[in-house]
Formats: structure tokens, sequence, C-alpha cells
């Protein structure tokens, strides 16, 4: 009897012993179920707190090329304040009233008129990832792996109602009211306005750019050209990128000189005059362009903006850490 009796109270001191083990596993378990539920529901909560910031106040946003130079930098990485202007109910879609209008001589950042979407989905997820990672991942590349441009940041310099043109590379405007035209500079010192233009054509080059304007029109009309005006074309073709040849000056010699030769052609007309009489900005649109002005595709090459493609306008600098500070 005293036997059975050690024997069941071993029986019952082990099945008590492994009884409490297999709760104590069990609720270590539970805590780190618990903690990852905990954690996951943070993350789930920091990206929804990050996602309505980066949608309806802030967003960050990577420079992807030098034509703000040296106001912005290649890879500079810049909020931007989208509440200002209106930000958008989704991404892409069903932009919202702002508080204010955007102003001469801001930064601003809108949608680049040639960018070719991959559609809806994509736009709004490429989004969502690119404001989650603070602009540090970005899926949407071209076939070389480049970020593709959807949006541009440049500074805005004519607003409705404006007139502008191009002299040698050097931008006149005519405003509102204005019966005469002011250079880029001499308008700044009349408004009070201030922000830097940065030129890499030298002023000694637009001589060649004209005769190589003029040598392509006897070109276009299969008109001998004459040897001096083939060179200074040959001249232009073999240094022609965007970062040392001013494409505007050689095309205003070449509609001049095509204009000349056929008065009668109204394409040739209309497009000469916008280079004596400026061109309009509608209402309700912006011409916005990069401070490096010869290395910068910008609204002399696709046009003025209207106000509601504007997402919102350039704050603050936060990388490169010895960049830190307010964009001007």
């Amino acid at each position: 009897m005293e036997k059975f009796l050690e024997r069941l109270l071993r029986f019952t001191e082990s099945w008590l012993t492994l009884r409490k083990i297999r709760r104590r596993k069990a609720r270590e378990k539970q805590k780190k179920r618990g903690f990852v539920r905990d954690w996951a529901g943070a993350f789930i909560w920091a990206a929804c707190v990050v996602l309505l910031v980066n949608q309806y106040l802030l967003q960050a946003y990577q420079i992807p090329s030098g034509s703000m130079m040296n106001t912005l930098l290649v890879d500079d990485r810049i909020f931007v304040n989208k509440g200002v202007f209106g930000p958008e109910l989704l991404p892409g879609m069903f932009k919202l009233p702002g508080f204010a209008d955007p102003r001469r001589g801001e930064v601003i950042i809108f949608e680049n008129p040639s960018y070719l979407s991959r559609g809806p989905v994509f736009d709004i997820f490429q989004r969502i990832l690119y404001m989650l990672t603070f602009s540090f991942v970005d899926i949407d590349k071209d076939e070389a792996g480049r970020p593709k441009a959807h949006f541009l940041i440049k500074r805005a310099v004519a607003m409705e109602y404006d007139f502008f043109r191009q002299r040698d590379g050097n931008l006149e405007l005519k405003p509102r009211g204005e019966d005469r035209w002011y250079s880029e500079k001499d308008f700044q010192a009349l408004s009070g306005m201030e922000y830097p233009v940065r030129r890499l054509v030298s002023p000694e080059d637009y001589p060649l750019f004209r005769e190589a304007g003029i040598a392509a029109a006897h070109r276009d009309m299969k008109i001998p050209v004459p040897s001096l005006l083939d060179e200074a074309l040959v001249s232009y073709y073999s240094q022609r990128d965007y970062s040392s040849v001013d494409e505007s000056a050689f095309n205003e010699w070449r509609i001049k000189t095509l204009y000349a030769m056929n008065p009668h052609e109204r394409r040739y007309g209309s497009r000469w005059r916008a280079y004596t009489g400026g061109t309009y900005v509608p209402r309700g649109r912006i011409l916005p362009l990069g401070d490096n002005r010869d290395n910068s595709r910008d609204g002399r090459y696709f046009g003025t903006v209207p106000d509601s493609k504007i997402l919102g306008r350039a704050m603050f600098r936060y990388y490169p850490l010895n960049r830190l500070g307010n964009i001007r």
C-alpha cells in the first residue's frame, strides 16, 4: 500500500510539473504572439500616419537632375508642402482646394506633362511605397534603371496674363498691364524678388547659334549653304547637348530665316511672332523654369502648367545633412 501511494505521489507530482511547464510555455508563446501583433499594429499605425502626412501635408521627394542647380542639387531630398495648394484625395486623383495660389518666384512641384503612366494601380502603389520610404525606394524606373520623372521641381517665373520670350538665352517678361519688356534681372529688381539664375552658355557662343540656325533653314529649304554657315552648323551639332547648347537661340534664327524665305507660310509666321511678340500665359496657368537655365527641360519646351497640376511648394531640404535648410 505504501509503495502504491508513493508511486501515485510521484505520478501526481510529474503530471503537475508537466502541466506547469506546458502552461509556462503557452504563456511565453502568447507573449511572443502578443509582441509580434503589437509590433505589426504599431508598424501599420505608423505607416498610416506617414501616408496621411505625406499625402495631405508634407511629402518627401528626391531631386533627379541638375536643372535647379545651385538651389537644389542632384539627389537632394526635400519636403514639399502639399496642403498649401490643395492635396490630392488619392494619389493622382481628385485634387482638393488649397489655402493659397502659387506665387511668382516660388519653387513648386508639379506633374510632368511628358510622363507616360503605367496605369492608376501602379501609380498609387509606387507613390505609397515612395512615401513610406521617404523617397529612398522608387520602383518607377525607365529601361536603363533610372527613376522616371513623374514629377518636376522648377521655379514659378511667369504667371497668368504675362508674356514671355527669350533673347540670346535670357528670359524677358511683359507682365499684365505693362507695355514694355523687362529682362528677368530688371524684373526681379522691380518686383523686389531675388532668386538665382545659372547660365552655362557664354554670350560669345550666340553668334554660332545664329549662324547654325540660318544654315539649318537653308538646308530645310534645300538651298546651298555657304561654307562658313555650314561649318557653324557642323560645330553646333557636334557639341549639341542641353548642358552646353541653347536650342532656343538656334531655333529662333532658323524660324526667322525660314519666315524670311517663305513669308506666305503661316506656320513660320506664327512661330516667329511667338519669338518676337512673346508667348502668352493663359489664366490659371504658370510658366515653370529651372534655375539652371541651359540644362533644364521646362516650360520653354512643354509649355505652361495648369494650377490643377501643381502639387506643392518646396519647403525644406532634409538630406544630405550638410545641406539641411529651407529652400528659397
